[in-house]
């Protein structure tokens, strides 16, 4: 049976917050040009996101400018082009129950995705590690700066079929994060606002690591 549809203003409401979410990630120069992609769960049963269309300067998308795309990824609602990369989003709420997604190419997530992208004999996984810490406590479900994560890095692939489905089997032990080897990062959470604040706290770790890896290469 499917849940019951969101009332009006409810949409209305969350267009005006992923519309404004998206120009404070444009702000911080995290998905400059037309780069990035972020979508909010608008709908459960059938699946529906609320998108920013593809190829548009994401800073400046107005809420009624938002498109809702459905579970297979084709437009249902608005005008333009869905992004490709909706199937990766659509595998990631399926698979971790996510509420919102976002996409970025920052300079730091497209750098060291590409530092530590899968050997050839890795089966096309690579880790990047994190630790020790204090930030990694805002990550939901991290309670001390003692532990460590491992955020899974894929291999980029135009056909985003194959990389929805290489990326499934990481998600469930993935830190609400992921990347896409010299691409950038994609982060989730069960809300919008738990979504960005996923993306502020692995976007400073992923600072923090080329800072340290380049301070590493100084006192060589």
């Amino acid at each position: 049976m499917s849940a019951p549809p969101i009332p009006r203003e409810l949409q209305q409401q969350l267009a005006v917050e992923l519309s404004a979410t998206m120009a404070a990630i444009h702000h911080r120069g995290w998905c400059d040009g037309t780069g990035g992609n972020f979508s909010c769960v608008l709908e459960k049963s059938p699946l529906q996101l609320l998108m920013a269309p593809s190829g548009v300067d994401k800073g400046r998308v107005l809420p009624g400018e938002l498109i809702v795309v459905d579970g297979q990824g084709s437009v249902v609602h608005g005008q333009g082009r869905a992004s490709a990369e909706t199937l990766l989003h659509l595998a990631i709420v399926t698979e971790t129950g996510a509420g919102a997604v976002l996409h970025t190419h920052s300079q730091a997530g497209t750098l060291l995705s590409h530092h530590h992208r899968p050997a050839s004999d890795s089966g096309g996984l690579g880790l990047l590690r994190l630790e020790d810490l204090e930030m990694l406590k805002g990550l939901e479900g991290i309670t001390s700066h003692a532990t460590t994560v491992e955020v899974p890095v894929l291999v980029n692939d135009q056909d985003l079929r194959r990389l929805s489905d290489a990326a499934r089997p990481h998600l469930a032990r993935a830190p609400h994060g992921l990347l896409i080897a010299g691409h950038g990062l994609y982060v989730w959470g069960k809300d919008l606002a738990m979504a960005r604040r996923h993306l502020e706290i692995h976007e400073f770790l992923l600072e923090q690591h080329w800072r340290r890896l380049l301070l590493a290469a100084l006192k060589r």
